[in-house]
């Protein structure tokens, strides 16, 4: 399942963001670090130190705004959330196909994070790099994302995926992962579109009765299909 989130952060959230991030200097460091065997040598970019202070605070923006946004709860259902980095690709710089390791370590306490759904926030005007394209292949084919600056797209961990190489301009963007209530993604699908419907229903004040019975429905297949 891929989902799109519009204006995850709003332009003035993203231009704070982008001044802490093009004022970060010794904080960026080689992309490769955080890699593993098989995307160290398809890797070329830079990213930001995990341990920094402005990494920390960008964590903050970003994490505060996931945890408010009603579309990402609801297609995440998030249990544990991976701290957000931050990368750029400039001239030349891609990331070739691969998959996300299935286990991050929590870079501050240790922990175990299974990455059962990836996530990429665009701060780029699209308009301003040539290529930087995320693509996704799912069962139906590899799709493209070049959003514009503050919009998010969620996408299972275990796609193959690559950003394309940079050849004008820079591209600068947020990723994390996220260890969900629910392990499946066909499984959060049905459940991202029946909580879709239940919004729609409520909206248009259908049968109250018709309306409870499916939000029963719902979290009773939540209660079924949670790992926690």
């Amino acid at each position: 399942m891929l989902v799109c989130i519009p204006q995850l952060l709003n332009p003035a959230q993203v231009a704070h963001l982008r001044s802490l991030l093009d004022t970060a200097g010794d904080a960026w460091v080689d992309g490769r670090v955080t890699a593993g065997y098989q995307g160290a040598p398809v890797k070329t970019n830079q990213q930001i130190d995990e341990q920094s202070p402005v990494a920390l605070e960008c964590q903050r923006i970003v994490a505060s705004a996931l945890e408010r946004n009603p579309i990402f709860i609801s297609a995440a259902l998030p249990n544990v959330l991976y701290p957000p980095m931050f990368n750029r690709y400039g001239e030349g710089m891609g990331f070739g196909l691969h998959v996300d390791g299935g286990v991050r370590l929590h870079p501050r306490n240790g922990s175990k994070v299974r990455t059962d759904v990836s996530a990429t926030l665009f701060l780029s005007d699209p308009s301003s790099y040539d290529g930087g394209e995320l693509q996704i292949e799912d069962s139906y084919g590899m799709h493209s994302a070049k959003l514009p600056a503050g919009d998010m797209v969620l996408y299972p961990s275990t796609s193959l995926h690559q950003v394309t190489p940079v050849t004008q301009g820079v591209r600068v963007a947020c990723f994390t992962w996220v260890q969900s209530l629910v392990r499946g993604d066909a499984e959060r699908s049905m459940l991202f579109d029946m909580d879709n419907a239940i919004q729609r229903l409520n909206q248009s004040e259908a049968d109250p009765v018709a309306r409870r019975s499916l939000v029963g429905v719902y979290h009773n297949l939540l209660r079924k299909w949670s790992d926690t």
